[in-house]
C-alpha cells in the first residue's frame, strides 16, 4: 500500500501492521512520529545531537514491543512520549554537574539576521530557563505548553495524577515566567 493511502491510519493500526511484517507502516509511521518525538527530545535536552540519539532510540524501543503491543492499553504517542521522557531523564541524571549548553541550530527562512539572532536568544533564553527548572515541572511545562498534549495524557506519560499535573505545570510556569521576568527588554519585548 503507497504511503500516502496510509495517512489516514492510527498509529496503533500502523504499528499493528508494522508487527505483522509490513515495513511500508513502519516508513509511514515513523516519518508521522519522528518530528514530534525528536523536537520533544530536543527540548528536554537541549542539545539536537542528543535528541537525535534518544529519538533514535525511542523509536528502535517501539519497533521491538510492536509484536507484543496490547491494543487499547495505551497510545502509541503516550508510550513514545514516556519512553522520551525516561530516557532524557536518564540523560541529564548522567550529565549533573556538567552545564547543559542549549545552541539553537540556525533556522533556514527569510528572516533577517538580526530577527534570527533575536529569536536564538529567546530559543536559548527558553531554554536555559527550562533547564533550571526540576526535571519533573521541566517536563509537565514541555509537554502542555510546547507540545500541546492535554493534562490526562500528560497524567499516563508521567504516571501521576491529572491534579499532579496541573500543579507541576503551574509551578513551572510561574517559575519560568519569575526567571524570564527580568530579561523582557534584553530578549526584545516591549510593552507598546
Amino acid at each position: 500500500m503507497p504511503l500516502d493511502a496510509m495517512s489516514d491510519e492510527s498509529d496503533e493500526a500502523l504499528l499493528m501492521r508494522y508487527a505483522a511484517g509490513d515495513q511500508a507502516a513502519a516508513q509511514a509511521l515513523t516519518l508521522r512520529l519522528t518530528p514530534r518525538v525528536y523536537a520533544h527530545a530536543c527540548r528536554m535536552l537541549g542539545i539536537p545531537a542528543e535528541a537525535e540519539d534518544v529519538t533514535q532510540e525511542a523509536l528502535m524501543r517501539l519497533w521491538r514491543i510492536a509484536p507484543e503491543w496490547r491494543r487499547g492499553e495505551a497510545q502509541v504517542t503516550t508510550w513514545l512520549f514516556r519512553v522520551v521522557a525516561n530516557l532524557c531523564t536518564d540523560r541529564l541524571r548522567r550529565a549533573r554537574g556538567v552545564a547543559l549548553e542549549a545552541i539553537p541550530e540556525p533556522e533556514d527562512g527569510q528572516a533577517s539576521a538580526a530577527e534570527q539572532m533575536q529569536e536564538q536568544s529567546r530559543a536559548a533564553a527558553l531554554q536555559a530557563a527550562l533547564a533550571r527548572l526540576p526535571d519533573r515541572q521541566r517536563q509537565a511545562v514541555i509537554l502542555r505548553h510546547i507540545e500541546g498534549l492535554s493534562n490526562p495524557q500528560i497524567a499516563e506519560i508521567m504516571e501521576i495524577g491529572v491534579e499532579a499535573v496541573e500543579s507541576l505545570t503551574a509551578r513551572g510556569k510561574r517559575a519560568l515566567a519569575a526567571d524570564l521576568a527580568g530579561k523582557r527588554e534584553e530578549l526584545g519585548y516591549t510593552d507598546d
